[in-house]
């Protein structure tokens, strides 16, 4: 059976008329482990793939980390951040705080180039590689070329996120006492309960959340209660897979079989990280020890789902302790071969790591010492390509 408040879900769900999961059978997914010899190995000038990772390295600037050089620096005039700032489509390109002009603005992953986008957004990222996706502090949202003055609003009221290139959007819609998760599509609130139009995802829980876009739009994947675990009372957490236009989602994952209950990533809802050519996804995997997801919590080991395969892959030569609220942010390579993040070797008294995992072989490279936890944790801001 499942918890009371998966049980809750599901009643709720069909109350509404909502479809139900498409729960996978137990025997349907085993996890591989990659748990190659060695430790963490240091960087070598030999190590690919190159380019530009941003982090920051103290409280006051973002900084630039050059892979191939093993070389970084400070970039003048901006202000750490984190997912606020938006890698383009070609990898070139970040958006960033202007600390002279108060204002967002664009530029090269080197800090050259600096262009302002708009003095008057709270958030910009790129909708399609020459299209922004301008968000305002009011929380309205509209589009807009790059070069173009002409602004299109969007319908985005309680909506989170909106698909690259599209229309639909993940909106939080109050029930009573709870709150749920519906995929709509925005362009269509007059006929909101049409077929095909809109479609609840389930309860918004807290650590239980998470969720995000492939780069192209074409899917949203999200973490939702799965199966309950009798041994610590709470139904764990899964991934789901879901098209615009689908009038269900799909189970990608079977923690449970594995682990029993585990939660994925943190309570940031934003946080599941897809690779540049939508084949994988990266997340973090903390084994749930009891009812409290916040305290009753195991190590952190990052995952990574194939998509078009359905496997699952562990990787066992890094853990970490250090995942409440949040774990490290895992962000791609360019390439989609490598994952970079900042972690805390136990031991080693070298403090926060530059750290990149290569999916293929399971093998950790610590770039570089000394990542400062700015914001609160030591994050990666980007991972983009060498400017040309």
């Amino acid at each position: 059976m499942r918890s009371a408040a998966v049980c809750l879900l599901t009643c709720c769900l069909i109350l509404l008329g909502a479809p139900a999961l498409n729960w996978l059978p137990a025997s349907a997914q085993e996890i591989t482990e990659v748990c190659p010899p060695g430790g963490i190995q240091p960087w070598t000038a030999d190590f690919q793939p190159d380019g530009i990772i941003l982090t920051t390295f103290d409280r006051n600037n973002i900084w630039l980390y050059d892979v191939a050089r093993n070389a970084r620096y400070p970039l003048p005039e901006t202000t750490p951040c984190s997912t606020n700032c938006h890698l383009s489509p070609d990898a070139l390109w970040i958006t960033y705080f202007d600390a002279a002009s108060r204002a967002i603005s664009k530029m090269r992953l080197d800090g050259t180039e600096r262009t302002l986008l708009d003095d008057n957004a709270a958030e910009i990222e790129w909708w399609t590689t020459d299209t922004l996706l301008i968000w305002t502090p009011a929380h309205e949202a509209y589009l807009r070329s790059e070069d173009g003055a002409e602004r299109e609003f969007l319908h985005v009221e309680r909506t989170v996120n909106i698909q690259p290139g599209g229309y639909w959007g993940l909106q939080i819609e109050q029930q009573e006492e709870n709150f749920l998760r519906v995929l709509v599509n925005t362009q269509t609130l007059s006929l909101a309960q049409a077929t095909g139009q809109r479609v609840i995802l389930g309860m918004d829980i807290r650590y239980f959340n998470a969720a995000a876009w492939s780069p192209t739009g074409e899917w949203l994947a999200f973490a939702a209660p799965g199966l309950y675990d009798a041994n610590v009372g709470l139904a764990g957490a899964e991934l789901f897979g879901i098209r615009p236009g689908d009038s269900a989602p799909t189970q990608w994952t079977n923690l449970n079989s594995a682990y029993g209950a585990a939660r994925i990533n943190g309570h940031a809802p934003g946080e599941l990280s897809w690779s540049p050519d939508g084949a994988h996804i990266a997340f973090w995997v903390i084994e749930l020890l009891g009812p409290n997801p916040e305290g009753d919590t195991g190590h952190a080991v990052i995952h990574v789902l194939d998509i078009n395969t359905g496997t699952v892959t562990a990787y066992c030569g890094f853990a970490t302790d250090e995942h409440t609220p949040n774990p490290p942010r895992l962000l791609w390579s360019p390439d989609s071969t490598h994952l970079a993040f900042g972690g805390n070797v136990p031991g080693d008294d070298m403090g926060y790591l530059l750290l990149a995992l290569e999916i293929s072989t399971g093998v950790f490279t610590a770039l570089s010492d000394g990542i400062y936890p700015a914001l609160g944790t030591p994050d990666v801001i980007a991972w983009g390509a060498t400017p040309p």
